[in-house]
């Protein structure tokens, strides 16, 4: 598959009202970065060479992480009183042309230093940095830098509504991708995937795109939670 090159202009990092960014609203890594372990795949996620028919945008809402899993030391940074994230990237994944997908598709060094600081206000986990590139970057023909800059423009043009506003009252998940809808004229209603904890809480948005990358209609049978289904927003801070 060819590189892919985005002429997208990264907007940066806002505090903003209403429909804004909801991203790095306290970013401050320290001057050093911790130094990730080498992601490898195994049995349970064994190497997968296999053709790219889509990719996923993966989105993770950062309190309700945080509220579940803060003890985790990956998630020391994210969690820490130095950071305040509301969406962070996850990963950008290729999907496959069927039911399965490419994976660990080349061995792979750890990467830089300098590479995990640039992405720590997007992604801000080392570990979570090296296991996106060894598991999903190595699956398609960009370098390490233009897969993270390519996953890191597609992040910073998504715009979102009001959380604040939309994690006190009540919601489904189809009127959340509504509201994501109107938020972001370019991604439709249908190019949205919304996945949630077993108590209905918002745990990521999985947006979905055509080889181009283009947002596209989502397939059939390809996860996310049903319309009808009752979704809560963790807004942290011990607030519900």
């Amino acid at each position: 598959m060819r590189k892919l090159l985005l002429g997208i202009a990264g907007t940066g990092l806002a505090l903003l009202p209403g429909m804004a960014s909801a991203q790095a609203l306290m970013c401050r890594p320290a001057a050093g970065v911790e130094r990730p372990r080498p992601d490898l795949p195994d049995a349970r996620q064994p190497r997968r060479i296999l053709p790219i028919g889509s990719y996923t945008l993966a989105l993770t809402w950062n309190p309700g992480l945080c509220r579940a899993d803060a003890a985790n030391p990956e998630n020391r940074f994210r969690c820490s009183r130095s950071a305040r994230f509301g969406f962070t990237l996850h990963g950008l994944w290729p999907d496959g042309t069927g039911k399965t997908w490419p994976q660990y598709c080349a061995d792979t060094r750890i990467l830089p230093p300098t590479q995990i600081k640039q992405m720590l206000c997007a992604t801000p986990s080392a570990q979570l940095i090296q296991h996106e590139w060894a598991k999903h970057g190595t699956c398609t023909t960009m370098s390490p830098a233009t897969y993270f800059a390519t996953a890191r423009r597609l992040y910073d043009l998504v715009r979102y509504p009001d959380m604040d506003q939309l994690s006190r009252g009540n919601l489904t998940v189809g009127q959340f991708k509504a509201r994501f809808a109107a938020a972001n004229p370019n991604i439709p209603a249908e190019a949205i995937r919304v996945t949630v904890t077993k108590e209905n809480w918002l745990d990521e948005l999985w947006l979905c795109l055509d080889t181009g990358l283009r947002y596209e209609r989502c397939k059939p049978n390809s996860g996310g939670a049903a319309d009808g289904a009752a979704l809560k927003i963790w807004r942290g801070g011990g607030r519900r």
